[in-house]
């Protein structure tokens, strides 16, 4: 079973109201989103054809892919405009002083 631990990304001046940010962690690109609402992280590999999502548009909760237009809601990962049907990963967030904080899951030691 593996465990979340929280990854610093980012501080939160990095990152304006209404703006988004590839992070890397891992291996993983993140998208990370500032919306009026608070902030998410997502998978930034749109499911339908691969494309960057961070290459798109963040329009309040929704990720628009650049490549077909498919969207996804950064609170949820779920695909909510075709051509997507399948959701992205989602990550929990939280903001420790001035940083941005995302919960990644630890991969397990080879043995």
């Amino acid at each position: 079973m593996s465990e979340s631990t929280f990854v610093r990304v980012a501080r939160v001046t990095d990152l304006p109201r209404g703006r988004m940010l590839e992070v890397t962690v891992g291996s993983r690109s993140i998208l990370l989103c500032h919306t009026r609402e608070g902030w998410y992280a997502v998978d930034n590999i749109c499911t339908h054809a691969y494309a960057k999502l961070s290459e798109g548009r963040l329009r309040k909760a929704k990720l628009v892919c650049p490549l077909h237009g498919g969207t996804f809601d950064c609170r949820t990962g779920e695909a909510v405009g075709a051509p997507a049907v399948r959701p992205v990963g989602v990550y929990a967030v939280r903001l420790t002083g001035d940083h941005v904080e995302i919960a990644v899951e630890e991969q397990p030691a080879d043995s």
